[in-house]
């Protein structure tokens, strides 16, 4: 089960006379991700390196550091971490003492793992979209439902019929809210994706 961040974080490390700071936080799209990066980025720095993951998504820089020796890294310890919805920034204030291409790798994704690990995390918990109407009568009771069943009311319209209700549930209660809307409505109203 993936997790994600509850609040940023940020730790700092000193690996043989360079200070490494890392940054982190949750993120749901690429431009909050790019928006962070730019936020936390140190242009007096030698190095702002990053990465982030969503889904399937994801990207990493080496801002300067040999290929494949920091982002990628980075990257690793989000997913070694089962880290998803996340966005991670190294800045490398150089000490002075060339680390080698090994002692990077180690160094950067060393100090993002060591970061995440500190992190509070919360489950990322999938859910589904789902969508109905029902009479205004109805909905106290549908509502306290919804809530029983740990669905997510995204959004709720009032009309001149009743209410029309769209939800985010997970797909293994979906069957149960059927059921309930079925059964408190004598199978007038049913769930559309």
């Amino acid at each position: 089960m993936p997790y994600t961040l509850a609040n940023p974080i940020d730790l700092t490390e000193e690996i043989k006379k360079s200070r490494f700071i890392v940054n982190a936080a949750p993120i749901n799209s690429a431009e909050q991700a790019m928006a962070f990066i730019a936020q936390v980025s140190d242009p007096s720095a030698t190095h702002n390196c990053w990465a982030w993951k969503i889904g399937q998504q994801y990207r990493f820089n080496d801002d300067g550091e040999p290929t494949s020796t920091a982002g990628r890294p980075i990257l690793s310890a989000i997913e070694g971490q089962d880290c998803d919805q996340v966005v991670v920034v190294v800045t490398r204030y150089f000490g002075g003492i060339k680390l080698g291409t090994g002692g990077l790798i180690r160094a950067y994704g060393g100090s993002a793992s060591h970061c995440l690990q500190q992190a509070e995390l919360i489950e990322l918990i999938a859910r589904i979209q789902l969508q109905f109407h029902c009479y205004y009568n109805e909905w106290p009771i549908i509502e306290n439902r919804l809530k029983e069943l740990n669905a997510v009311i995204e959004k709720q319209d009032f009309d001149a019929a009743g209410v029309n209700v769209n939800v985010a549930i997970t797909q293994n209660q979906a069957q149960s809210l059927q059921q309930s809307l079925s059964d408190i409505t004598r199978g007038r109203v049913l769930i559309s994706l």
